[in-house]
């Protein structure tokens, strides 16, 4: 038999041959949390190597991501599909070991991470989503959601501010399932933390209301183990141990400094330390016998028999609701929901109503609610004016966990605790704020897109039409930089049908995240016919069209269409051809076949004008550098909103004059 130490040397030597292999890597936080990670895993981690989406297991993440290797020696020695010549190309193009853990390419990875402090959120999303899911489907003896969420954080973790919005909602939430070790090595990049990380993180976090377990030796096996079962006991306070740790713990000259962060140890101190550590194997080499001891896929392949056991009596006790679950887990929607929308569609066009399209999205999601459980929304402490809840949103708080988060001025931790809830299953999440705000989110955005999860972004208040408060307030070039991210479908609608329809999409789409962009003030509804309803399922379509042969085409979006259509009236009496084109998703327009996307931009009319009270960027390749974007690149103003779209040229009078200097004809008629 092989002691702790060995077993956890063993992941301090894959981690420092990978690294050294690759010629870089971050070795010290693999090596000085090893001991903590053989504890966990070998003794707590409820897991299945053989299944690695088990639905029940417990969730892992490496909110210091960087320490990749720490989590790819895990997995390899565990049993996961992830072998000695994976571990080898760590860092090497198309590799099943990424630079930083990514969860589309590696199996066991629960979710990416890198950008510091997000793991944090993941995992707060991910222990909300595990007791909402409990509330709803546990019976009496049978507590078929039933899983912690484990968390590594390193000082960087704690230094970024989503560590605050995060950990402070987690602890008022009383989230027990959630159990945090804190990697106090007081070392980053820049070297000892002591000039620019002083907190009392012990204090901070009893603040937050979690229970605290401080100063556990984080290289002595019994102390971590101990620490743990003291967190189990707490089940009303998430539970953070505080582990104090040498930052590349085995490395007899590079231990306790900022050169083993980031950097291969190299060729002598690789030797070196092999030595202190009583290593005496070659490179890659692991043991029979510490891989014996470490596998655990027969403990694992038990733990998920035991669970399906207890389900198959479940299904037979609660049949109807044992269909309901593998429903949400697997991600279909419910039968009757295209039926529901369909209707809704049909109700509103006869019922047309000049309102703005936020209170289009609430409508919606009064219909959305009825038919789909797993929604859970939440606003960043703006739901009045969002307008995000409806008439059956029940409030998460620590006593009753509903379908709906209040989640306080705190956009960052918002959308990345939102991540955490969809990585988790079982729940399709949608956040807000206002479209400005975005900007306090986007890299927790950029995560969602990168990870392909089903999340709902819910902006609000999306441009000028917001008024007096103002260019603080007032987005401009948020819309274009949303439109920039790769697998991020982005949606602004003009009135109630195309919010209805993108929705539809959001809901339907499985394969990343969709962003609404609403306005704040009032839209007239357009008129429809059946066919450019089914169109704008296409992101752009022909909402209008002149009788005669076309002569110039107009692309609008949001509550710009509505303009546009006055623009078209205008223009027609004074004998313009035109071809109106509402234009909600460009990114799902750009996937379309040729042939349509020739039928609504025909390439011989060259005459083409946009109008978005956004910046210009972007829309160059629709009307080519001859044509005219009416947009806005400069800052807003505070003001009435109707007087700013006047001082910035949104009115028929400015646009027209725009179109007649396009055809270079001023008494065109």
């Amino acid at each position: 038999m092989f002691s702790r130490k060995e077993l956890a040397n063993a992941i301090r030597v894959l981690s420092i041959d990978a690294i050294e292999r690759a010629k870089s890597g971050h070795p010290g936080a693999p090596m000085g949390m090893a001991d903590i990670a053989e504890v966990l895993w070998r003794d707590f981690f409820r897991h299945n190597p053989n299944n690695p989406d088990w639905i029940d297991r417990d969730r892992f993440v490496l909110s210091n991501g960087h320490s990749s290797m720490l989590l790819y020696s895990l997995l390899h020695l565990t049993g996961y599909n992830l072998s000695i010549n994976d571990l080898k190309n760590f860092r090497q193009l198309n590799s099943k070991t990424p630079g930083h853990p990514e969860n589309i390419c590696t199996d066991g990875v629960d979710t990416s991470t890198g950008p510091l402090g997000q793991g944090l959120g993941y995992a707060v999303g991910m222990a909300i989503a595990e007791r909402t899911l409990g509330v709803t489907f546990n019976r009496p003896n049978y507590n078929i959601v039933d899983h912690y969420t484990w968390v590594f954080v390193g000082d960087g973790c704690l230094m970024e501010g989503i560590s605050h919005e995060v950990c402070s909602l987690a602890g008022t939430l009383g989230l027990g399932k959630l159990i945090v070790f804190y990697d106090k090595n007081n070392i980053s990049i820049d070297g000892d933390t002591s000039g620019w990380f002083t907190d009392d993180t012990a204090n901070r976090f009893q603040s937050y209301n979690w229970n605290v377990i401080n100063n556990v030796n984080g290289h002595d096996s019994s102390a971590i183990v101990q620490a743990i079962k003291d967190a189990k006991k707490n089940i009303t306070q998430p539970s953070i141990i505080i582990c104090n740790t040498i930052i590349g713990f085995g490395s007899p000259n590079k231990s306790g400094k900022k050169d083993i962060h980031g950097a291969p140890l190299g060729k002598n101190e690789t030797l070196l330390t092999k030595k202190q550590l009583d290593w005496n194997f070659d490179d890659f080499y692991i043991p029979q016998g510490i891989y014996e001891q470490w596998d655990a896929k027969k403990k694992g392949r038990m733990l998920e028999l035991e669970w399906k056991q207890k389900f198959i009596e479940y299904s037979k006790l609660y049949p109807k609701l044992s269909l309901e679950y593998e429903r949400r887990i697997n991600s279909i929607l419910p039968d009757s929901f295209s039926d529901e929308i369909d209707n809704f569609i049909n109700i509103s066009l006869l019922h047309p109503k000049n309102i703005a399209t936020r209170q289009s999205s609430q409508n919606t999601l009064e219909v959305l609610g009825r038919v789909l459980p797993e929604l859970i929304g939440g606003s960043a402490d703006l739901t009045p004016s969002n307008l995000t809840n409806w008439s059956g949103s029940k409030s998460i708080n620590q006593f009753l966990f509903g379908n709906y988060i209040h989640y306080g001025v705190r956009e960052f931790g918002m959308t990345a605790i939102a991540n955490g809830i969809a990585n988790h299953k079982g729940f399709i999440p949608y956040t807000s704020t206002f479209l400005m705000f975005v900007e306090y989110a986007k890299n927790a955005v950029r995560m969602a897109a990168l990870m392909k999860l089903q999340h709902v972004f819910v902006y609000t208040h999306d441009s000028i039409g917001l008024g007096e408060d103002g260019p603080t307030h007032q987005p401009v070039e948020q819309l274009a930089s949303l439109r920039l991210t790769p697998n991020l479908s982005v949606w602004r609608p003009c009135d109630t049908i195309e919010s209805i329809v993108a929705w539809k999409c959001a809901l339907e789409r499985k394969s990343g995240p969709t962003a609404l962009i609403l306005s704040r003030q009032s839209l007239k509804q357009s008129c429809y016919t059946g066919i450019n309803i089914r169109n704008i399922f296409r992101g752009g379509y022909i909402l209008k069209k002149s009788i005669s042969l076309i002569n110039i085409i107009i692309i609008a979006t949001g509550s710009e269409v509505e303009l546009a259509e006055k623009v078209f009236v205008e223009l027609e009496k004074m004998g313009y051809s035109i071809q109106l084109v509402s234009m909600p998703s460009c990114d799902v327009f750009d996937k379309q076949d040729k042939e349509y996307q020739e039928l609504v931009l025909p390439k011989l009319i060259t005459k083409r004008v946009v109008i978005e009270a956004g910046v210009s960027a972007g829309w160059y390749k629709y009307v080519g550098m001859d044509g005219i974007v009416v947009g806005l690149d400069t800052f807003g103003e505070s003001g009435p909103a109707e007087q700013l779209f006047i001082k910035f040229g949104f009115t028929v009078n400015d646009i027209i004059k725009k179109i007649k200097i396009l055809f270079n004809d001023h008494n065109y008629n």
